[in-house]
């Protein structure tokens, strides 16, 4: 390597990633590259992006920087293409993670206690210091994996004018008959009284033994003959339209104390074993299909 006086300089041998990354992201802050980046292209056709906001009550994880290297992608794309892209930040501050941080704090997990002993405002107010409690970490997260976006005017989903925005766009899309009132299974939490979305049921996630349970359905205008079925998900009982059957599994009509009970011959044994039985006919799936019961 020759330097500016003519004589060389050692070349090193390790290729050293991170001290380079530094230096490059160093020349971007004291270079503002990003928002020149944006002042250069102010007037070309628009390409906004409002980031999908993270929690920011939790530390950044490692799926956090795969995310956001995705959201950095296309902006950046666009920006070479010719258009002007600016990038705004947001922090998620809703939802049931908030809460559940902070009742582990008070070591409180019942509604009506947290009432009685907290208050709703204070409850409230924790709730709300909390979600900035590693904003820190998040933004030092953004800035070491070069993620190009606007954090000093970053959206928070508490804020109110945030929320009144969120409730128009729902009325615009409303009256645009682009949304519908229909129903839905998702999980439930008896103790908060709400609904759950995935990532909230994931939160608190553990393998159990769940037992399952096996009940007769009454084949309609046919009083001694019944359909045996076996389900993991007795809570779905109560709501429960059809059945399942395979078009090519074999079926048994079972004889057994006065009754006969149809189910899949490969099981016969497993619930009959131990008792009088007989197999009166076998069945493909297909041929059970159009059959009503009770």
């Amino acid at each position: 390597m020759t330097t500016h006086n003519g004589s060389l300089e050692k070349v090193q041998g390790r290729y050293n990633g991170p001290e380079l990354e530094q230096e490059i992201l160093s020349y971007w802050e004291e270079n503002r590259i990003f928002e020149k980046s944006l002042e250069l292209s102010r007037g070309r056709p628009r390409f906004s992006f409002n980031e999908g906001p993270p929690t920011a009550n939790g530390q950044p994880g490692i799926h956090h920087v795969l995310a956001r290297t995705f959201k950095d992608i296309y902006p950046r794309y666009k920006a070479m293409r010719g258009y002007y892209a600016p990038r705004k930040g947001g922090w998620d501050t809703h939802g049931l993670p908030v809460e559940h941080e902070i009742e582990k704090q008070l070591g409180i997990f019942d509604k009506n206690e947290i009432e009685e002993k907290v208050g709703i405002l204070e409850f409230t107010r924790l709730c709300r210091n909390s979600v900035m409690t590693y904003i820190s970490d998040w933004e030092k997260m953004t800035r070491r994996m070069g993620y190009w976006v606007n954090l000093d005017e970053a959206y928070y989903t508490l804020d109110n004018h945030y929320i009144e925005s969120v409730w128009n766009l729902l009325r615009r899309i409303w009256d645009k008959n682009l949304i519908y009132k229909g129903y839905k299974v998702v999980p439930y939490d008896p103790r908060i009284g709400a609904t759950l979305s995935s990532h909230e049921v994931s939160l608190g996630y553990q393998d159990v033994e769940d037992p399952s349970i096996t009940v007769r359905f009454r084949v309609a205008d046919t009083p001694d003959l019944s359909f045996l079925v076996w389900t993991t998900t007795p809570w779905t009982l109560p709501s429960n339209l059809l059945l399942a059957v395979g078009k090519d599994i074999e079926y048994s009509y079972v004889e057994a104390n006065d009754e006969t009970l149809i189910l899949a011959s490969a099981r016969v044994q497993a619930y009959f074993a131990d008792q009088p039985h007989k197999i009166v006919k076998t069945v493909t799936g297909s041929e059970l299909l159009g059959m009503r019961y009770h």
